[in-house]
């Protein structure tokens, strides 16, 4: 299978006025190719430090990380923008969704950034809101769709470029115990069927079915 992300001895350090904050200290970690992981701590603890880190969103103040052989903490703002894009998408707790933008819109969006024709990328885009269980909403808003609604768009919209690598931060954290269920059946059946590699982030333990393998992080440390 092989590691497509691979953590050093990494360290994140933030500056908060005259005080210095360790979100991170010492975390090394390794990521199978296909694998289901899910990074569970209480709240404060470095997990979402830790997916911005592997997601390109932030470098490290030392140690390395290593996504598909390339160390990121080497790379120009331009290059952790083309990792981001070709290889990494993302679900958040918060949809963000562009409220002007039609749910079909949405999804295309990533895809007009990589130059995709409009054809191509509109069939694409209605394939992955079928998919998600949306089709005959394609031109409702934001507003016009529920939480989970919203929440299946912003995973289709994560799918629309075909990454490797999926990264989850709180997806079911705004979701009713059903919708969450409904969302991460979606996430699931990406990872088995098309060995897309997860990394989920949560502090709810319910979550922990899906996964492959749990990693517990507590006071920015990785628990052994």
């Amino acid at each position: 299978m092989g590691k497509v992300v691979e953590l050093v001895d990494v360290y994140k350090v933030y500056r908060v006025g005259g005080y210095e904050v360790q979100a991170l200290r010492g975390v090394s970690l390794e990521v199978e190719r296909g694998e289901f992981l899910s990074i569970m701590g209480p709240s404060g603890s470095g997990k979402s430090t830790l997916l911005h880190l592997i997601g390109c969103l932030d470098k490290p103040t030392s140690g390395k990380v290593i996504v598909k052989g390339v160390n990121t903490s080497n790379l120009s703002d331009r290059k952790l923008t083309e990792m981001r894009m070709m290889t990494i998408g993302f679900v958040f707790q918060q949809y963000h969704l562009i409220p002007t933008l039609t749910a079909l819109e949405n999804v295309e969006l990533p895809m007009v950034f990589r130059g995709v024709s409009s054809e191509s990328r509109r069939e694409k885009a209605l394939n992955l809101l079928e998919i998600v269980g949306l089709k005959g909403k394609e031109d409702r808003k934001p507003n016009e769709l529920s939480g989970g609604e919203q929440q299946r768009v912003a995973i289709a919209r994560a799918f629309a470029n075909d990454p490797e690598i999926l990264l989850c931060d709180e997806p079911t954290g705004n979701l009713d115990t059903k919708t969450g269920k409904q969302v991460m059946d979606i996430i699931k059946d990406q990872n088995v069927n098309r060995g897309v590699t997860v990394i989920l982030v949560t502090h709810n333990p319910s979550l922990k079915e899906y996964a492959d393998r749990i990693v517990r992080i507590r006071d920015g440390r990785i628990e052994v």
